[in-house]
């Protein structure tokens, strides 16, 4: 399945080491002007090379559009755009023809085709997601329009966590610092832990938080398509990604009922919930109140330093792999999360119209 979406629909396709990376996206409404320099933006802080605590593969992720939009605006039509990969180096990876790596899906890429792409990892490498940032970006500026705003950032690096919740933080200053954490302290001890892992020519893992805000009460489904399920969904296919949470999450379940449940009160003209444990959605559909999650990302399983494996022979080998790889995913991964939102609550958008009478 390269197809996401329901009404507002990416495919995607390209390799890590192919001429390039792109999509197709259907069902985005005409009459949209795109703002390109916020496509690039959000390219730009996904992209590799943009700092010393990420790969350092120089690639600079211009979009090209194919089709689908005319003097800046969208047709309603397919919208069809391409990025070119300039900076392959594709014999890093010739030693690791025949080799299954630890914790890649080589082994099951294989079991399942019978075949692979064994330069950077084809189709399963994270670059596929520089595709989904694309149509993510194009579909936040769809929902600019109801007001819904989408921000993430990096809440844990390790054993180094952010203490406060997102309700006592600027999220303004996000962009602030090279690991995409709103607090200036712990974002050094985050920058200083990724460090030390790439000394070790090893890698750490961590949390992305993501809070939505402008979404009203209504969008998503009672049953097959919940608002959530579909958010647990959507981030669970991105690469490296172990956990997803919604609301108070695992941490809820310490409490006790009365304690967990969101009391409605009135707030002038509106509805409100006094406390928000339900993270934006009850019953698999939004409430008016934040929506926010945690996403949880695994060490990369690519290291720079000596392991044992197997190859397609089941001969014991040990490798040592070269390339350029992040020490950590998080930073570059910010960008992502948020796209993938965008997505789910685009799509959540056009199907609440098409349930209005």
């Amino acid at each position: 399945m390269n197809t996401f979406g329901e009404v507002f629909r990416l495919t995607s396709f390209g390799e890590s080491h192919g001429r390039g990376i792109g999509g197709i996206i259907d069902g985005c409404p005409a009459g949209l002007e795109l703002n390109v320099e916020r496509i690039q933006h959000d390219l730009a802080r996904r992209r590799p090379g943009q700092s010393k605590i990420t790969t350092q593969r120089k690639e600079p992720d211009q979009v090209e559009f194919l089709s689908g939009v005319f003097e800046g605006t969208t047709q309603g039509t397919p919208i069809a755009f391409v990025i070119w990969n300039k900076d392959q180096h594709s014999n890093d990876y010739h030693d690791l023809k025949g080799v299954f790596r630890p914790s890649h899906a080589d082994f099951t890429y294989l079991q399942k085709y019978g075949t692979r792409d064994y330069r950077g990892g084809g189709r399963s490498s994270a670059r596929e997601t520089i595709a989904r940032v694309v149509a993510g970006a194009i579909a936040k500026q769809l929902l600019a329009k109801p007001g819904v705003t989408i921000q993430a950032y990096v809440s844990r690096v390790g054993e180094i966590s952010l203490q406060k919740p997102y309700t006592e933080l600027d999220l303004s200053k996000t962009e602030d610092n090279l690991v995409r954490c709103p607090d200036a302290g712990t974002a050094a001890q985050m920058i200083r832990r990724i460090e030390e892992a790439a000394l070790d020519r090893d890698t750490v893992g961590g949390v992305i938080t993501c809070v939505v805000k402008g979404v009203p009460a209504g969008w998503g489904e009672p049953v097959f398509n919940k608002l959530h399920a579909d958010l647990g969904f959507a981030m669970l296919g991105i690469n490296a990604v172990k956990g997803f949470e919604y609301g108070s999450g695992f941490e809820g379940t310490k409490l006790s009922g009365s304690q967990h449940n969101d009391i409605f009160i009135r707030d002038g003209e509106k509805i409100r919930t006094k406390t928000n444990h339900s993270g934006g959605i009850q019953g698999g559909i939004s409430n008016g109140e934040d929506i926010y999650f945690n996403v949880a990302f695994k060490p990369i399983a690519t290291l720079l330093k000596e392991q044992h494996t197997v190859d397609v022979n089941s001969q014991e080998v040990t490798i040592n792999p070269k390339g350029r790889h992040d020490p950590c995913v998080l930073p570059r991964a910010v960008p992502i999360v948020e796209a993938m939102a965008a997505l789910v609550l685009a799509d959540h958008f056009l199907m609440s119209k098409l349930n209005a009478i």
